[in-house]
């Protein structure tokens, strides 16, 4: 593959072959790099669990019911509560041991500044075990 010559009888026309040496090489550089860096990716740490015999947990998990209806009312397990009620029975279930799950069924056309300031007052309680109750989609 000739890219020129001194000859000036030739005509000077482009040479339209693109040289695939240098693509090849770089090609080849990056498999090699890929290779040795591959399993360098794993994370795992190989460790030698202990074998134990474990049952499933039989106890019924205790569940308290926050429900927040569309005009924006609380209802503890089925009780209209206010703000300040809401935020005392949160610190007893945050004392409770085990916690107990707070579920949160909030109305779809319940603004969400009233959902958030439900997870903050039971954040700042301390309540760490809270759920979303919803309605499955019905499928048409």
């Amino acid at each position: 593959m000739a890219f020129g010559s001194f000859n000036r009888n030739n005509s000077a026309h482009p040479v339209a072959e693109i040289n695939m040496v240098p693509l090849i090489d770089v090609m080849l550089v990056l498999l090699i790099i890929f290779m040795i860096t591959a399993p360098l990716m794993t994370h795992a740490v190989k460790i030698d669990l202990p074998k134990a015999d474990s049952t499933a947990q039989t106890q019924e998990v205790k569940h308290i019911e926050l429900t927040i209806n569309a005009d924006g009312q609380i209802y503890w397990n089925a009780a209209l509560v206010d703000r300040d009620r809401l935020r005392h029975n949160l610190q007893q279930i945050a004392d409770e041991s085990p916690q107990p799950e707070l579920h949160i069924r909030a109305d779809q056309k319940v603004p969400y500044r009233a959902v958030a300031e439900s997870l903050a007052d039971a954040a700042g309680a301390g309540v760490s075990r809270i759920g979303f109750i919803s309605e499955p989609e019905v499928s048409r």
